[in-house]
């Protein structure tokens, strides 16, 4: 008897903000729409909930296992198509189990979207070419089974014995390579750049080179004239960084959890480890702390607004902002500021603005900024902080509990990006599709091995799901789970020295 094949999946969201499963998610309406390419089941949630999906021996059973769902204003919908032959629901003991009947013939395809909460299933023919995975955009060409110049078609490739590896030396001291393999679950496709870091810098890059912003990560490297780049920090919706990031010796971005990270040293070596930001100003004789640096700025925060911001702020009236020059209070405005090339902006609100104007704070008045973030990474001229670690020393170390990352990253498989140097020494981008036919993903843990069996000797994890993607030489290898580039708030690049 062949056992039941059970895959973990978690909703998927942009913000690195903790989530807590301890509410119900609320199941609120079931929508349905058919084309001649596929039939689709919309789930509406008020908050992204974790659920199991599992898939009957003859393949025509898939169900869906929603945890701890509150489905009382959901109204149980019968559902008949010329893909779907029936649709069943039942709830025990804090589960929601929806079951859908499949035509025979027929594959399917998860995902989910959030602001609104969605969960979709795709119900296409199994040996189909037209679901939304296998789009292609003109521009720039997506490769997913093609990565080289004279590599196979996706026909010729099933033919071959697998696993199927590829090199191919791009220019001196660059290397791609493709691997191609197959495991109990079906395929995977992995997508590696080696760099010799003494003929490539590398660098974070910010999205149109600031924050907040997005820009795909081909764009990113056309405007930095790089030679490879890879996505890099978590982000939000609006392009703000969440994650400690470092940019040629100027802080600017942070967050509020301890997370790994990936450096380079004024010499050129590179450093792993985990990162944490504490910042503090002195105005006269006033300190406070920090609350993050170009973000939004929240209640009774106090934030700094350095040029990698921009021309100005952007603020609303109800704070109190200080234009710092040379280390001195330059201007005091509202909301708005100017920020200085040469100095910062400290932007304040509620108990932190009423520290400053209680104590009198004047213009001329001196100023002081403290930025620590541990005695290795003080030094680093470069940081991306993303994580969690996935190999050190040679070894599987998967640290996503310890971060406290939540489930969406945690758990299940995904497209997965990743930052790693090898034993001789090489940087290498790495990038493993998911979500799609030609590559079902990896957890965290399968991705480390991955790495381990390349050789690399620590590494660290970086955004992934839809924002993976790597390019290369004027080319995005991988095929993005999207269908095409996401738009994100930095990457990581690659220049010729």
């Amino acid at each position: 008897m062949r056992i039941l094949k059970k895959i973990l999946v978690t909703g998927a969201a942009l913000l690195l903000t903790m989530s807590s499963y301890a509410f119900a998610a609320g199941l609120t309406d079931l929508r349905t729409s058919s084309t001649a390419e596929r039939d689709r089941l919309v789930f509406d949630f008020t908050e992204m909930p974790v659920y199991h999906v599992s898939l009957s021996e003859d393949g025509r059973e898939l169900t869906l296992d929603f945890a701890d769902t509150d489905e009382t204003a959901f109204h149980r919908t019968a559902v008949r198509t010329k893909r779907i032959d029936a649709v069943s629901y039942a709830a025990r003991r804090g589960h929601f189990y929806v079951t859908v009947t499949m035509a025979k013939g027929m594959g399917y395809s998860l995902g989910n979207l959030m602001n609104p909460t969605r969960v979709f299933l795709d119900i296409t023919p199994a040996s189909g070419k037209e679901s939304p995975k296998q789009i292609v955009p003109a521009t720039p060409p997506m490769r997913p089974a093609k990565p080289t110049g004279d590599a196979p078609s996706p026909t010729e490739q099933e033919k071959q014995t697998f696993p199927i590896l590829r090199e191919e030396q791009v220019a001196a001291g660059l290397l791609q390579r493709t691997y191609i393999y197959k495991d109990e679950d079906g395929q995977v496709s992995a997508y590696f750049v080696e760099a010799d870091p003494t003929r490539y810098s590398v660098r974070p890059a910010l999205a149109r080179g600031i924050i907040p912003g997005r820009q795909t990560v081909s764009g990113i490297a056309r405007d930095t004239n790089a030679a490879a780049a890879i996505n890099a920090s978590y982000f939000a919706l609006n392009g703000e960084i969440l994650g400690v990031t470092k940019i040629d010796g100027t802080i600017v971005g942070t967050t509020y959890y301890d997370r790994s990270a990936f450096g380079v040293m004024p010499d050129g070596s590179f450093v792993f480890g985990t990162v944490s930001y504490n910042g503090m100003v002195k105005i006269d004789q006033v300190t406070l702390p920090v609350s993050g640096v170009n973000a939004e700025r929240g209640e009774n925060g106090l934030v700094i607004y350095n040029r990698a911001y921009g021309r100005s702020t952007g603020t609303n009236p109800y704070g109190l902002e200080y234009v710092i020059r040379e280390g001195r209070v330059a201007e005091i405005n509202t909301n708005d500021s100017p920020i200085p090339s040469d100095g910062y902006v400290v932007s304040v609100h509620g108990s932190s603005m009423d520290a400053f104007a209680g104590a009198g704070v004047r213009l001329g008045d001196p100023t002081v900024l403290t930025e620590q973030t541990g005695s290795m990474w003080d030094r680093a001229v470069q940081i991306v902080g993303a994580g969690p670690r996935l190999v050190e020393n040679g070894a599987v170390h998967v640290t996503a509990g310890e971060e406290q990352f939540p489930g969406d990253i945690r758990y299940g498989r995904a497209p997965r990006s990743a930052v790693g140097v090898t034993r001789a020494g090489k940087v290498v981008f790495v990038v493993v599709d998911g979500r799609q036919s030609h590559s079902h993903g990896l957890t965290l843990t399968e991705f480390a091995e991955l790495l381990v069996k390349f050789g690399v000797q620590n590494a660290i994890n970086l955004d992934g799901g839809g924002s993976s993607a790597l390019y290369v030489h004027g080319t995005v290898l991988n095929s993005p789970s999207d269908g095409s580039e996401r738009a994100v708030g930095s990457a990581l690049i690659l220049q010729q020295r």
